[in-house]
């Protein structure tokens, strides 16, 4: 199978894993007329989508503990915030994800948005990005990486970053402070106000409930912020001032499916 038919060949051996209860790397280049390196990129993807764990040579099946725990990891809400987040993206867009949970949660729905050039801090956006069909042009912002964040910092991820210009940033927050803006815990703020510099539209994504969350270290003021992405269990006093500060308000309903 070549490239384009990816998808079909990991739901085909996902089925050969349920079939066999074991698949092994040799087994399955054979099978799918393909290199080794191939497959074990197929099992790593699927490994991180929570379908399949790895072992020497092959993969197993998931355990049903071990699902009913990977089901928990993205909540409903902020699946809701993601998918009203790629809803904004226009084909052939530049844009920034920066690292976190919540813009992690966007990556699977990109692949249906073509022609993305996506720029990133993060190497879990970066290698979930890669697996992407059809693939965005992939930019990596380099730089020293910050084990807190889990993401790269400093200054030479900021000037590779001044070095484009973007359509949009998405961007997740710790809190959201309704006097100053979003909040975090980490100290190294200067890549974040480069990416807000960087793009046209800056969109903070965050769940409702860490709005109101007074933590010291003040991100991005409400001035750079064009649009909150939040979901519906925002209160309606917490509505009206933010809109009173010209933001665009979006607040997400968790799909019924």
């Amino acid at each position: 199978m070549t490239k384009r038919n990816t998808p079909q060949r990991r739901h085909a051996i996902l089925a050969l894993l349920t079939a066999q209860g074991e698949v092994t790397v040799e087994a399955l280049a054979r099978h799918f007329q393909t290199s080794e390196v191939t497959v074990r990129k197929d099992l790593t993807a699927l490994e991180a989508s929570g379908l399949l764990l790895r072992r020497y040579g092959g993969a197993v099946p998931v355990p049903q503990e071990m699902i009913a725990e990977a089901t928990q990891k993205v909540s409903v809400h902020k699946l809701a915030i993601a998918k009203a987040a790629v809803s904004l993206i226009k084909e052939h867009a530049r844009i920034i994800i920066d690292s976190g949970s919540t813009t992690a949660a966007m990556i699977p729905q990109l692949g249906k948005q073509p022609g993305l050039v996506v720029m990133t801090n993060s190497l879990h956006v970066a290698t979930a990005i890669r697996e992407l069909e059809p693939e965005p042009v992939l930019l990596m912002t380099g730089g020293t990486w910050d084990p807190h964040s889990e993401s790269f910092q400093g200054l030479v991820a900021e000037q590779v970053l001044r070095s484009y210009d973007f359509d949009q940033l998405f961007i997740g927050a710790d809190g959201l402070d309704l006097e100053r803006g979003t909040t975090t815990f980490n100290e190294l703020l200067g890549l974040s106000r480069v990416m807000a510099e960087a793009a046209r539209e800056v969109i903070v994504m965050a769940e409702a409930d860490k709005v109101g969350r007074r933590i010291p270290n003040l991100e991005l003021p409400w001035s750079s912020i064009h649009t909150l992405i939040t979901d519906d269990r925002l209160s309606e006093q917490a509505r009206q001032s933010i809109q009173a500060r010209g933001v665009k308000l979006i607040c997400a309903a968790p799909s019924q499916e």
